[in-house]
């Protein structure tokens, strides 16, 4: 009986988080024609969250994902094309509300800046091993004063005899 307990136990204790990590989609928001439904469902793929920012809004559990889901089913219903409903949330969120924000002046910054970081940061490295590098050749070639020569061979010559 323990033997058949043990697995059962493990199985309700299981159940809550396979539910709970299922689709963010909730049944009452799903239209009745699956054309629509499917139109909808991929343009929520394209729209980021703005709650969890790398998420879009049809992963997110967010009430604002939630919110922004029914704003696209009411526009795909209403009969807007799937560009007029980007274009209606870009309208009010910005660029930023795509996960892929198109290439154009105002998102230049978006697109280059980790390039740039990526950039800078090579350049910044080099100059700084570059500079260790000269530092460590000019120490070496110091030469010494003849004052310093002597002590150096004197301190030598004890440690021979000694």
């Amino acid at each position: 009986m323990k033997v058949l307990a043990r697995p059962l136990i493990l199985a309700a204790l299981l159940v809550p988080f396979i539910v709970l990590s299922s689709s963010a989609i909730f049944i009452e928001e799903n239209l009745k024609d699956p054309a629509l439904e499917s139109r909808v469902r991929a343009i929520s793929a394209e729209i980021r969250c703005l709650v969890c920012q790398n998420q879009s809004i049809l992963d997110s559990n967010a009430d604002l994902a939630k919110d922004l889901r029914l704003i696209v089913r009411e526009r795909v219903a209403l009969g807007d094309t799937d560009q007029e409903v980007r274009r209606y949330l870009v309208d009010r969120y910005g660029d930023w509300v795509l996960l892929d924000p198109p290439f154009k002046l105002t998102t230049v910054l978006l697109w280059l800046g980790p390039v740039m970081i990526f950039i800078f940061g090579a350049i910044a490295m080099v100059i700084f091993l570059r500079g260790r590098s000269h530092a460590s050749k000019e120490d070496v070639v110091v030469k010494l004063s003849t004052e310093e020569e002597m002590e150096i061979n004197r301190i030598l010559d004890s440690d021979s005899r000694g």
